[in-house]
């Protein structure tokens, strides 16, 4: 407990330094503490002989005495670690790293010459790492601190997982590593006889302990290598499929935003659009019922081509959609001779 005081004395101390003056509220949320905490934490810096001084009115605050300057920017080894992630505080946070960042940074600007210190000030003020994907809500992930020790500390993980089947399964798990892909965590860990790592959800885990037993990594295992490989065989594992389309010039504003790079491909290898402006394209899909459902995103901004039967489950797909919504117009599957925009839909 006097060892986290310490920490945050400092802490204190250094944001009064790199920052000027800060009111008491401030300091409480730079600090994640509490106003009265504050209070006390500058009385505690008053009596060990730094002079801090209190400036009264509503443009006061807390700051130090003019000239006034410490030295103790020594990084711990957790605060050291957690500058890997000084890119990414809410990570960091979700890692138990966040007050360590906070410190690490607050040293090492004080640690700076006057003009690099600006530097650094000027880039953490104009460049943002924004993780999570738009419009999705971050996984909630109440292991993750303990599974990251087990990772940490190289001891195995007692654990309760949800499949994707919706049941339960119990495992001792070796975390090897945490990957952050699109604001979801994932674990990379082996599991029982198994020497093959394994991607586990870490929002699926129900229940994660860990246990005194250590264990050793894999020899030349590395996660940065072994998660690009993985990555590239789940792609070719979904992407089995090509559908050839037509799309409008609004569908080819759509189509990388909808698919991403396997999108970003099909444009680049389209040829010029025809003189009604719509192109053909060849996009990699994935299996025909996943396929249905992200073509149909598109809406009538494109037309599939082929495969037929790709081309046959679309058109399905949107008589039942029109049966649903109980449209009162014939809604008719062509063979493929009509075009988007001949039978009155805008292109």
């Amino acid at each position: 407990m006097a060892a986290m005081r310490a920490d945050r004395l400092l802490s204190l101390l250094l944001l009064l330094q790199n920052r000027g003056r800060m009111t008491a509220p401030e300091l409480a949320a730079a600090l994640e503490v509490s106003v009265r905490t504050v209070y006390r934490d500058v009385e505690a810096l008053g009596a060990a002989g730094v002079p801090v001084t209190a400036d009264r009115g509503p443009a006061g605050g807390y700051r130090l005495m003019d000239g006034y300057r410490t030295r103790l920017t020594g990084l711990t080894g957790d605060e050291a670690t957690s500058l890997f992630l000084a890119g990414a505080p809410g990570p960091a946070r979700d890692l138990g790293l966040g007050a360590f960042l906070t410190t690490a940074q607050l040293k090492l600007r004080a640690a700076l010459p006057a003009g690099a210190a600006g530097r650094a000030a000027r880039v953490q003020e104009r460049f943002h790492l924004d993780t999570p994907a738009w419009f999705r809500d971050a996984d909630p992930v109440p292991h993750l601190a303990a599974i990251a020790r087990g990772v940490w500390e190289q001891r195995t993980v007692r654990a309760r997982y949800r499949r994707w089947s919706g049941t339960d399964a119990h495992r001792e798990v070796r975390p090897l590593g945490l990957v952050l892909k699109g604001g979801i965590w994932y674990l990379v860990a082996t599991a029982g006889a198994d020497p093959a790592p394994r991607t586990y959800r870490v929002s699926r885990f129900l229940d994660a302990e860990v246990t005194d037993e250590v264990f050793d990594r894999p020899a030349g295992f590395a996660l940065a290598a072994h998660w690009e490989e993985s990555a590239r065989r789940l792609a070719d594992r979904l992407h089995q499929d090509t559908a050839r389309l037509r799309i409008s010039p609004r569908g080819r504003g759509l189509l990388p935003m909808l698919f991403g790079a396997a999108g970003t491909r099909a444009l680049a290898d389209a040829g010029p659009p025809g003189p009604d402006g719509w192109t053909e394209v060849e996009l990699s899909v994935e299996t025909e019922a996943v396929a249905v459902g992200d073509l149909l995103r598109l809406g009538a901004e494109a037309e599939v081509l082929a495969p037929a039967a790709l081309r046959r489950a679309v058109a399905g797909a949107v008589v039942a959609l029109a049966r649903r919504y109980g449209t009162s117009g014939e809604v008719h599957s062509p063979p493929g001779t009509d075009r988007p925009g001949e039978r009155g839909v805008a292109s």
